[in-house]
């Protein structure tokens, strides 16, 4: 146990030499059961006299849990660090800092669950007994070296992130004066692997494969890697889409969310990453038709592709569902596959990098270029995409080609 006040009759010269989150020695003394009582008194960041005590089997136990008691008592709601403090109070105080960002819609709830994950499982079992002091860049760059080479680049990067953000939280508290994250060994991928998008041959013959596939219009395949090819967005996006996100009259759809799984609350929908991803897009005419015929009257707030219960569709389970019916042929296809493919036709048909950014929603050109091959409502892209995809087959297998009107 910590924090609790001091007996004052007696002790109070213990204090005399202690400025506030200072603390005194420990001492131990065994008791009458063999146990080890450790106690060591200190004054708060208020000035009050208190003590942190703790009892173990061993002398040495008792001393390091009376410590890291007073650690913790002096850490609370951000208080003054001191050099003996452990790395892991600074890591869980710096994982409060983002979930108070996330509650104010700052970061989003996927960020912060990834970032206590990689703490709990890797930074704080390695490194979360060291004492502040011991913060040096040669012992960060050795665990997030072996992070890499046991546990692989994302991992890394992630425990990097969190490394970084609290030694940051610490240069804001007077405790250290750089960053030692700072120069650690840059943390490398490797090799890309290539953007792969289909032709515009393969489109048709994947959508002819979900279409003739009983498994993929019980899943809503079809319908959905439409929207996808139609538009280049987001798997998590396309599921997030509203009714009311969709003016079935003029084909502009807007698109405002996307579909994550956070812990305690199940599948919830959010706004996007930036409000660059935040866009309205003018959809080809067979993609407005597409959605006018699911519409049946739905509640304007009803997903456009729920799942068997009318609630949102997890992406994960989309993707699985898209492995098992892809086939040898597109073996390597995922949902991404669209966005990339998108890309890569309005870059044949000669738009700007600008302009496929602003229909994929990046913010910068840089991105899409680099990865991939509007601002607000982008409609230039509708005519070289109007052609991609062929019209959807009746029930008896024959093409739709009748123009559909929607009032």
């Amino acid at each position: 146990m910590g924090g609790g006040p001091a007996d004052r009759s007696g002790v109070l010269s213990r204090y005399e030499r202690l400025e506030p989150g200072e603390r005194a020695e420990v001492s131990a003394t065994q008791q009458a059961d063999g146990r080890w009582l450790a106690i060591q008194y200190y004054r708060d960041h208020s000035g009050a006299p208190r003590r942190g005590k703790a009892t173990r089997k061993t002398e040495t136990a008792a001393k390091k849990a009376a410590r890291a008691n007073v650690d913790k008592a002096l850490a609370v709601g951000g208080g003054v660090y001191k050099p003996s403090t452990r790395f892991e109070i600074a890591v869980t105080d710096y994982l409060e800092e983002v979930r108070a960002l996330v509650e104010r819609g700052s970061r989003s709830p996927t960020t912060y669950d990834a970032y206590v994950t990689h703490a709990d499982r890797h930074v704080i079992p390695a490194i979360g007994d060291l004492r502040l002091s011991e913060l040096t860049t040669g012992r960060l760059d050795a665990f997030l070296t072996k992070v890499h080479r046991t546990k692989g680049y994302s991992t890394a990067k992630t425990c990097r992130t969190v490394l970084s953000g609290t030694c940051g939280l610490l240069m804001r508290r007077d405790v250290l004066r750089v960053n030692p994250v700072r120069d650690v060994g840059r943390i490398e991928q490797g090799r890309k692997k290539a953007a792969r998008a289909l032709s515009e041959e393969e489109v048709h013959t994947f959508l002819d494969m979900l279409d003739d596939s009983d498994y993929a219009k019980r899943k809503d395949l079809p319908d959905l890697l439409r929207l996808l090819f139609a538009t280049g967005v987001r798997i998590g996006e396309a599921l997030a889409l509203r009714w009311c996100d969709v003016n079935l009259a003029t084909g502009v759809i807007v698109f405002d969310g996307t579909i994550v799984y956070v812990k305690g609350a199940g599948l919830v929908r959010k706004t996007t990453k930036s409000v660059t991803s935040d866009r309205i897009l003018q959809v080809p005419e067979w993609c407005r038709a597409m959605l006018a015929e699911r519409y049946v009257g739905q509640d304007p707030l009803a997903p456009v592709f729920p799942n068997s219960v009318g609630g949102w569709r997890d992406r994960s389970n989309v993707g699985r569902d898209i492995r098992k019916v892809r086939g040898k042929v597109f073996g390597w296809l995922t949902s991404h596959t669209a966005r990339k493919t998108v890309a890569t036709v309005l870059d044949e048909r000669g738009m700007t990098a600008r302009q496929i950014a602003d229909q994929l929603g990046h913010a910068r050109p840089s991105m899409t270029q680099d990865v991939y091959m509007g601002r607000k409502v982008t409609s230039v892209a509708v005519d070289h995409l109007d052609r991609l995809i062929p019209k959807r087959r009746k029930a008896g297998g024959e093409d739709d080609n009748t123009d559909q009107k929607v009032s």
